[in-house]
């Protein structure tokens, strides 16, 4: 873990219970520690009740999209890799935030050995890759962001230093612009 500052303290879950874009902005620079491990958050999505969102239609396994704020989101996608989300919105409507990429900081030997990849940027470039590194699987979903999983503030990135595009991977017609991401981070999944 980097040197503890007056800035390191666990993030509550009031922290989430704002709009999704605003919580994927404000999570640039806060760092998930977990497993022994801590990466710095360099990548995020905002996802609400769009056709994009898992929460487009409410089933059993989106409606902790509504029903929470501060509750870490995993699921297995594509049968191959988990994704890791933190709920939003309050519970009036829908909301999470997709993790897309972490900066290693600590524990990065151990990341190294989960993921059998030895490349420190490619390390957790990637939702599936982030989780694989760290070891997050489903059985963290709907648990508190201050539980075994935690956010820290660590850093203040300055609207400035934050690059916004499309979602990855998204192909409604209108892609919405709610992806962001720290300008020039060699940790970013795709620039």
């Amino acid at each position: 873990m980097p040197k503890k500052n007056s800035l390191m303290r666990q993030l509550n879950q009031q922290f989430f219970q704002k709009d999704a874009i605003e919580v994927a902005k404000a999570l640039l620079g806060k760092i998930i520690s977990y497993n022994s491990c801590s990466g710095m958050i360099v990548e995020a999505e905002a996802y609400k009740a769009d056709p994009a969102s898992h929460a487009y239609r409410i089933t059993p396994r989106s409606e902790i999209m509504l029903k929470t704020f501060g509750h870490w989101y995993v699921y297995f996608v594509y049968g191959m890799y988990y994704c890791v989300n933190i709920t939003t919105n309050g519970t009036k409507e829908p909301g999470a935030v997709l993790i897309r990429a972490l900066e290693p900081l600590t524990g990065i030997e151990a990341m190294k050995e989960r993921r059998k990849a030895y490349d420190l940027k490619n390390l957790c470039s990637g939702p599936g890759k982030l989780c694989a590194a760290l070891g997050i699987d489903k059985s963290l979903n709907g648990t508190k962001v201050d539980g075994s999983m935690k956010v820290l503030d660590y850093k203040s990135i300055s609207q400035g230093q934050i690059k916004v595009s499309h979602r990855i991977g998204i192909k409604e017609e209108k892609p919405l612009p709610w992806r962001f991401y720290i300008r020039d981070n060699i940790f970013v999944s795709r620039l």
